[in-house]
């Protein structure tokens, strides 16, 4: 199986370093789900689903899409 690593500056991207660059850009937890955290951007005002998984590899389109929502692309 193939990974491919887009929009992220071609480095892997895990779920700890992510919620590190989330907190800096000012988004905080709203609350804690079942299998993931909901986190809220003050930057979009939008609600989004961040896993838990904290030591594997953020998939490309998923890294796209929180950021996105979080507002830092």
């Amino acid at each position: 199986m193939l990974y491919y690593i887009a929009e992220s500056g071609g480095e892997a991207v895990r779920y700890s370093e992510l919620e590190k660059e989330l907190k800096k850009a000012g988004c905080k937890v709203y609350r804690e789900g079942a299998n993931h955290s909901i986190w809220y951007s003050p930057v979009t005002g939008q609600k989004f689903p961040v896993s838990r998984h904290k030591t594997e590899e953020i998939p490309a389109g998923t890294l796209k899409s929180i950021r996105r929502a979080a507002g830092l692309e």
